[in-house]
């Protein structure tokens, strides 16, 4: 089967600029791959992305939309981190002690850590666990739900629908009447696992608690406003088999229910690539190995087959760069025309232009992954006329970064000195000039 480059609908943002004006539809995007390069794989679908650009590397109907089980603990894991306290002390209600197995069997009214629940939620994968971190960072699971679904838009995954803070299967009602189940897409998944351990202020803690081997700790009781250790203590230990499989092996989560099958998330780091591999429905029993296999086989084709490449091997040479000739605008002597001198716009990937993102989400993202045939071209666009008046920072072109004609960044070319309009007053004293010469 022959992969060749799609477009993933609503993955990021339509791009309006205001001159000059062009329209831009900036979705992830896929390496070309040929005849030899199909891999084979168990999983239904699955995912390699560059982990520092979101360029998908390899899919295998990445696009998919199906169940993703405890592959979700990731976006719970993330959001627990950048909204709570781990040193907090949060309570299991009787909802969160009712959960299936796998579990930590927390009891009703018994105090955990959040730090501590964070491993039992990504060692252990306990949907308890799960549960009572979404109701203390949230209220509800429900509200927990709308916070997990929110952070999936904002990163960019539209094609994924959180229900549960665990990945139980479920069906629920959307916001927009449609009944939806708890599902994302190999894509999708890739790209949150990316934001987890490239782009989270809490990416740090992330990698400590999933790289973790174990972790021990104790439940608490809450007495005259104080809480005293119950007497009960746990030990969870990291059941990613993957992290000592390769080298490089950095994070993952595995993940499984009837609906989902074997389900894997992970990521590997060798020097300045990073790669990530998202897997869904690798498998039923007796196939629990199948998704180790699909991962190697993934990692290993993005190991032998990309290398990074900065962006500035393709720099701009800003030297090419010429002053604009200004329609109307005012000028120091009568005869003369107006001009303004124009420079590269200082602002980095992922800040905004007059309320427009540019493509990466990671400010200091400047390189991807590319084939040994592939190279990045540059585009220069700009205006030769202007008509004034012109404001310092107005856009006057752009300079466009890509790769097989998609567009990784784009750099803004603006004026650099305002240029006003003539007017009464200009032509006035343009007149007592002449006559006093």
């Amino acid at each position: 089967m022959k992969h060749k480059r799609k477009s993933l609908t609503g993955s990021l943002k339509l791009l309006l600029i205001p001159f000059p004006l062009i329209f831009l539809i900036l979705l992830p995007v896929y390496a070309d791959t040929d005849d030899s390069d199909d891999l084979k794989l168990y999983a239904q679908s699955a995912v390699l992305m560059d982990a520092d650009s979101g360029r998908i590397l390899y899919a295998k109907d990445g696009e998919k939309v199906l169940p993703m089980a405890s592959t979700t603990k990731i976006m719970t894991c993330i959001l627990a981190l950048e909204y709570g306290n781990l040193q907090d002390y949060a309570v299991a209600s009787s909802y969160a002690a009712s959960m299936p197995k796998v579990k930590l069997y927390v009891k009703n009214g018994e105090y955990y850590k959040l730090e501590d629940l964070l491993y039992s939620l990504m060692l252990e994968s306990h949907n308890d666990a799960a549960v009572v971190i979404a109701e203390h960072i949230a209220g509800s699971t429900e509200a927990f739900a709308d916070m997990m679904n929110q952070k999936s838009r904002d990163i960019g995954c539209f094609d994924t629908f959180f229900i549960t803070p665990n990945g139980l299967d479920a069906t629920a009602t959307a916001k927009d009447g449609t009944v939806k189940s708890h599902s994302t897409t190999a894509a999708d998944l890739a790209k949150i696992m990316s934001y987890c351990i490239m782009d989270s202020p809490k990416k740090e803690e992330f990698l400590k608690i999933t790289r973790s081997a174990s972790h021990s700790f104790g439940s608490f009781q809450e007495k005259d406003g104080s809480f005293i250790p119950s007497g009960r203590t746990f030990s969870c230990n990291n059941h990613n088999a993957f992290l000592g499989m390769m080298d490089g092996a950095l994070s993952g989560k595995t993940g499984f229910t009837g609906n989902a099958g074997y389900c894997y998330v992970g990521a590997l780091r060798d020097g300045n690539r990073t790669f990530v591999v998202s897997l869904l429905a690798c498998g039923w029993p007796n196939n629990k190995t199948y998704k180790w296999s699909d991962t190697k086989v993934l990692m290993n084709y993005g190991l032998e087959n990309f290398e990074y490449h900065s962006l500035a091997e393709a720099a701009f040479d800003e030297n090419r760069l010429d002053s604009v000739k200004v329609i109307g605008g005012q000028v120091a002597n009568l005869d003369e025309t107006a001009y303004t001198k124009v420079e590269i716009d200082g602002r980095q990937e992922g800040q905004s232009n007059n309320g427009v993102d540019t493509i990466s989400s990671s400010n200091d993202w400047t390189g991807l992954l590319l084939k040994k045939e592939e190279q990045i071209q540059v585009d220069f666009q700009m205006s030769h006329e202007l008509k004034a008046p012109i404001k310092a920072g107005t856009p006057v072109g752009t300079i466009r970064y890509l790769v097989d004609g998609v567009l990784y960044k784009l750099e803004y070319i603006v004026a650099s000195e305002d240029v006003p309009a003539i007017d009464f007053p200009w032509c006035v004293k343009q007149i007592l000039l002449r006559y006093s010469l």
